[in-house]
């Protein structure tokens, strides 16, 4: 079977190794000029990091296996805890937390990607696509991993765009010692309306997020003069890490997704692309318990269609994905 992938992110990149491995013809079309590493880190819960086993991924080396996940008031006080041990003796399968440059590149190895092919249009019925210098490629099977601006999603949906969510989010690393760079605990620290993520990412890393209420054109947008100096007043006085992570900050620290359409209280980022491909690629080695074919695709059914539910909106737990 001949399959088109539109799009060499986390998704496109899954399923295409899925499928190479299960003795397909893939094609993966990408519009950027060379893989896309940039971008902060990313919690891969276990059912991802059995994906990543079954898709023949190794991962020995990648990020920071996690233990524990915390939310804390601004002041340090402990919410709750959530023992995440607890899923990997039932699962079979560690939390890790993983840088997202390490992630890609580790799903691309083995991947045969046309780059600098932008997809304009598609024609799903036909697994045709159309690449922006004219040309039409067509499989038996087109796979739209393009993103948000997805042009497979316009020719099977139409206009659905993304609205706006009301909240900013700011990411990026320190290797600046702290109180968490070595230990195996995510937490998230929620205020008023603020909220703040710290988890340790390997290598000495800790990706650190802060998110905003904000509407467009208020002061912490892109075209803020000094955005640095503006987080820094307005996390002034939190619980420890915050104080050392402001302290270290730089504008030069920020990723260019740093303004991210979707909070990451809120999205699940690519814990959520992993799932699809591997009900549609399955390998020869199944079986994690717990985590079936059919589970997955249930879950795909709920978190990946065209309706407002996909939307971006406002965090409604504090909840770190």
């Amino acid at each position: 079977m001949r399959v088109i992938v539109a799009g060499a992110g986390v998704a496109g990149l899954a399923v295409a190794r899925g499928l190479l491995n299960a003795g397909h013809d893939v094609e993966v079309y990408e519009e950027a000029p060379e893989l896309r590493t940039a971008g902060g880190s990313v919690t891969l819960w276990p059912g991802s990091t059995a994906i990543l086993d079954e898709i023949e991924v190794d991962r020995t080396e990648l990020g920071r296996r996690l233990e524990t996940m915390e939310s804390w008031a601004d002041d340090g006080r402990r919410l709750f805890t959530m023992d995440l041990t607890a899923a990997e003796r039932r699962f079979g399968r560690p939390s890790v937390h993983v840088a997202r440059r390490e992630l890609v590149e580790a799903l691309a190895e083995g991947v045969p990607v046309v780059y600098g092919a932008r997809v304009e249009h598609a024609v799903p019925e036909r697994a045709e696509v159309r690449l922006a210098g004219g040309s039409t490629v067509r499989g038996d099977v087109l796979v739209g991993a393009d993103g948000r601006r997805s042009a497979v999603r316009a020719a099977l949906w139409g206009d659905d765009r993304a609205t706006l969510s009301g909240w900013v989010t700011w990411q990026g690393f320190t290797t600046a010692p702290t109180s968490l760079t070595e230990r195996r605990r995510a937490v998230m620290i929620a205020g008023r309306r603020e909220l703040c993520g710290l988890i340790p990412a390997g290598a000495g890393r800790l990706l650190w997020w802060f998110d905003v209420r904000a509407a467009p054109g208020g002061p912490f947008w892109g075209d803020d003069p000094d955005i640095v100096a503006r987080l820094r007043e307005r996390f002034a006085g939190w619980a420890d890490p915050v104080p050392t992570v402001l302290k270290t900050m730089t504008d030069v620290d920020f990723f260019p997704h740093h303004r991210h359409p979707i909070s990451p209280v809120w999205g699940k980022g690519p814990t959520t692309p992993c799932r699809p491909p591997w009900p549609r690629a399955p390998t020869r080695r199944w079986r994690t318990p717990g985590c079936s074919p059919a589970r997955s695709a249930a879950t795909c059914g709920r978190t990946s269609g065209p309706g407002r539910g996909s939307r971006a909106g406002p965090p409604r737990s504090p909840r770190r994905s």
